[in-house]
């Protein structure tokens, strides 16, 4: 038993980070209300929150490797505490931002790699696949409590509850960390400052890119702060971003030429197992977070249910994900991870397609509530594979930078989900709201003027009385008012399925990716290995079973 008390803490841990954008999510609604804001801007403050932990989980996992990985493991915990704390206390947007987006994403950048890395070392073989698994599933709990709890206390007390809950937990964790085994630090060596800059930059131009184009417009500007050659910046700022990550790689392969200590070993990415496995863990959470924003929005602001309500059918998602997720241990005795993955994703698509039918006027709970069941089995049978298939990929002192580049690739499929499925659903809102007023006869030209100006201006998801409210405020009269009102709630149905068919053309589009998954169970690989990613040599052996 005692073997396993490491993974109370560590599994803890996992939960803790998946708890709190779940609960974000669920209060969409209240935020907008407490901080006198948009949605766009609490979506922002949810983006820049995985975009911080996506830009620093390598550096993360490097200070993890020459500080210790436990060591890493405290700070982190501490760091992310404290943002709870901040987090819990926020007078205004800005602070919240600043606590829970900057300093708990910068605690997390600590304690998540280095969690991949502690399981890694503490258990091995088929214990190892089993620690995976619940570690999985407790990211699956987490997303489970998260709406449920998140949306009971912040519907009936208030959402600052659970921050402060965060620090209760995290003070625990500290008083038994010593039953985590640690491992050995390797050598210090100078950090790649560069490395990290130019990472960074890149990643936050690329997702800032996408972000704001539901505000700046793709090309046709919208309501940018500046323009481009007469076009909207947001092309450019993406472009710029990769252009820096170009030339974060070229300032990577010059490290290693001068025999200095990379932040980022770009060899790892010939390694088709590891290729494949972040691949797809980008597109699982791209998915997942991008429904995760979409899915509270049609229950809150289409349908009008509170937090907790609005948790209440999230649970079915929740459960399933965390049950199949748990079962990845089992699964693997029978089936590869390419196959197990494979299934998860097609299960997804029946989920995304089914939720489509279920997007109307008047939900049908029994139906919807069977559509998010399905989209958590798909969900889970993703997560019971993933992060073992990452970690089983690379050798013993590879575990911290491979565990930096898993969760990089956890967050930044999270910041761009729910960067580039938001910002879908704005584009896709504007398009059906002007495509249905110019087509009804009941609204006249000056209304649909006004209604151009105002989309002109900025355009946020609100909920029809918000609409009917400003509708009132223009002194239109009450028949043009409730064609209007009409017309945007029918523009509010098309756009929230816009989002989830993109959601399900990404899954689709995921499918390739899986062809250099190992093709064969991983225990049976460890068994001819001696001990899978062991050695280089075994990594190699790893990543050819996926061909």
């Amino acid at each position: 038993m005692n073997r396993w008390r490491a993974l109370i803490v560590l599994g803890t841990a996992q939960f803790l980070m998946v708890l709190d954008t779940s609960v974000m999510n669920v209060s969409i609604s209240t935020l907008v209300e407490d901080f006198h804001t948009e949605v766009t801007a609490i979506q922002a403050v949810i983006t820049l929150y995985t975009l911080v932990m996506a830009a620093f989980m390598i550096t993360g996992g490097k200070l993890g490797d020459a500080f210790g990985r436990r060591r890493a493991f405290t700070i982190g915990l501490i760091v992310y505490g404290a943002g709870s704390a901040v987090t819990s206390l926020a007078p205004s947007l800005w602070v919240l931002a600043l606590g829970w987006s900057v300093v708990e994403g910068l605690g997390a950048t600590l304690v998540l790699p280095a969690l991949a890395a502690l399981v890694a070392g503490a258990y091995r073989g088929r214990e190892r696949s089993v620690a995976y698994g619940v570690i999985g599933g407790l990211a699956g709990a987490g997303i489970a409590v998260g709406p449920l709890l998140g949306g009971w206390v912040t519907t009936y007390l208030t959402w600052r509850l659970v921050f402060a809950g965060e620090v209760v937990l995290v003070i625990a964790m500290l008083c038994v960390i010593r039953w985590i085994p640690d491992i050995k630090p390797e050598p210090r060596t100078r950090l790649d400052a560069g490395g990290v800059v130019l990472s960074a930059a890149g990643l936050a131009g690329v997702v800032l890119g996408v972000l704001q184009s539901s505000s700046w417009g793709w090309l046709k500007p919208r309501n940018p702060p500046f323009t481009v050659f007469g076009f909207s910046p947001t092309v450019f700022v993406i472009a710029a971003g990769a252009v820096v990550l170009w030339l974060f790689c070229c300032w990577e392969r010059r490290q290693q030429a001068r025999e200095r200590e990379p932040l980022v070993r770009l060899s790892l990415f010939a390694v088709p197992t590891l290729r494949s496995g972040l691949t797809m863990l980008l597109c699982q959470n791209l998915v997942l977070l991008g429904l995760f924003f979409v899915i509270p929005l049609y229950l809150q602001v289409v349908q009008g249910f509170d937090a907790f309500q609005t948790g209440l059918r999230l649970l079915p998602v929740s459960v399933t994900m965390l049950l199949s997720a748990m079962a990845g241990p089992l699964l693997g005795r029978f089936a590869a991870p390419r196959t197990v993955v494979r299934c998860g994703l097609l299960v997804l698509v029946v989920a995304q397609v089914w939720l489509l039918a279920t997007i109307e006027p008047r939900i049908d709970n029994l139906s919807f509530g069977l559509a998010m069941a399905v989209l958590g089995l798909g969900m889970g049978l993703l997560a019971s594979q993933l992060g073992n298939v990452v970690q089983s990929g690379v050798g013993e002192a590879e575990r911290s930078e491979a565990g930096g580049l898993q969760y990089t690739a956890q967050n930044l499929g999270s910041s761009l989900g729910t960067a580039l499925i938001g910002s879908l659903l704005i584009g896709a809102l504007v398009h059906a709201f002007t495509t249905q007023i110019d087509d009804n006869p009941k609204i006249s030209d000056a209304a649909r003027k006004q209604a151009g100006i105002t989309m002109e201006a900025g355009v946020s998801f609100v909920s029809t009385d918000q609409v009917r409210g400003a509708a009132e405020r223009a002194s239109l009269p009450a028949s043009e008012t409730d064609a209007i009102v009409d017309s945007y709630a029918a523009a509010q149905l098309d756009a929230l399925k816009a989002a989830v068919l993109a959601a399900a053309a990404i899954t689709l589009g995921a499918y390739p990716f899986t062809r250099r998954l190992p093709a064969e169970r991983l225990a049976k690989e460890a068994a001819k290995t001696g001990e899978t990613g062991k050695t280089g040599k075994t990594t190699g052996k790893t990543g050819e079973t996926g061909r």
